[in-house]
């Protein structure tokens, strides 16, 4: 059965399965000194900027987490959304190895304003408070929603005037690079971001995540990080080849409009029926929707998807690139039953 759970239950794209396939008969050096590593991270400078710095890890965990440690010191703070994955969905991975206290602000729509954050920052130079060092924004956010360009931009600015380094979590960034029609620099790099991590899986990938740092001063160290973190991936040329797949060509675009475009025709199949309310703007690939708690067991017998709240029966769906009109028709067939069996 299909899900709509998640874009990780998605498969593999085939361009990627197959690129994995092509360096897989020959010998290259081990722990990025390859071909491939290279390459890729040439194609990373190409879209952020020649200044970059560029690292691949497993995993968007991996991929978070270090990047806080590269700009943190254990008696430190980052400040994010309660909705984001690393105060959710990362255990007590970014306190273990950062050392650093998470400081969470309630949103309704997953995204910061400034004048939320203002308020976080606060006890700098005294000794008994933890001291704010990062800002970290979910770009597409968990729940869906998109930063606009002025809205990072002023972030970055208040980040920048009380010395606070700006992340972004990018495990959807290409979902919003679409959505947004910019290219990737213009919301990073442009912007005055100084780490994304940079998503794969969740748009076609295998395996693999890019940190990359537009702030090249925080990437001083960060080899030992990466190690020391358990990211130094042996054959770093099967996550390499990937992102050249992913990146040389418009795969990228491809996948995430693809996602996108099929989310944005399930909020049109849910907003005919008026015991279906959204719950968000769905900017990205996620749908997020009030159902019947009794429709819930029976819609998932045609197609899996997540209950986000119990409470209020609010459901997420998120559309990947093998998400297809079929699966979509298959959810209105069964909401019209549901609605003509009332």
């Amino acid at each position: 059965m299909k899900s709509l759970a998640s874009d990780n239950t998605s498969g593999i794209h085939p361009e990627i399965l197959a690129a994995i396939t092509a360096a897989n008969f020959e010998h290259q050096g081990a722990y990025g000194n390859d071909e491939y590593t290279q390459k890729a991270i040439q194609l990373f400078k190409k879209n952020f900027g020649q200044h970059a710095e560029v690292f691949f890890a497993f995993n968007g965990t991996g991929a978070n987490v270090l990047s806080l440690a590269a700009a943190t010191q254990s008696y430190g703070a980052v400040i994010c959304a309660n909705t984001s994955h690393i105060n959710v969905d990362e255990s007590t991975a970014p306190e273990k190895f950062t050392g650093c206290r998470l400081v969470s602000i309630d949103t309704p729509n997953g995204k910061l304003t400034t004048a939320q954050i203002a308020e976080k920052i606060k006890g700098l130079g005294v000794e008994h408070h933890p001291q704010p060092q990062v800002i970290s924004i979910t770009q597409s956010t968990e729940y869906g929603t998109v930063y606009s360009v002025e809205e990072i931009k002023a972030i970055s600015a208040l980040a920048k005037q009380h010395g606070l380094y700006l992340h972004i979590d990018g495990a959807r960034i290409s979902n919003a690079a679409v959505s947004l029609q910019k290219d990737f620099a213009a919301f990073t790099t442009e912007a005055g971001v100084d780490i994304v991590s940079f998503g794969g899986t969740k748009n076609g990938l295998l395996c693999g995540e890019a940190i990359v740092f537009l702030n090249p001063a925080l990437a001083k160290n960060f080899k030992y990080i990466r190690k020391q973190g358990m990211q130094l991936f042996s054959k770093m040329r099967f996550i390499a080849v990937q992102f050249i797949a992913f990146l040389e060509g418009d795969l990228w675009y491809r996948n995430a409009q693809h996602a996108n475009t099929m989310a944005q025709k399930l909020a049109a199949t849910l907003r005919q029926y008026p015991q279906v309310q959204l719950t968000q703007e769905v900017q990205a690939n996620g749908v997020f929707a009030i159902l019947p708690p009794t429709w819930i067991p029976l819609l998932q017998e045609e197609i899996y998807f997540y209950v986000w709240n119990d409470t209020l029966s609010e459901v997420r769906f998120v559309c990947s690139f093998d998400t297809t009109d079929e699966d979509i028709a298959k959810i209105a067939q069964k909401l019209a039953k549901l609605t003509e069996s009332k």
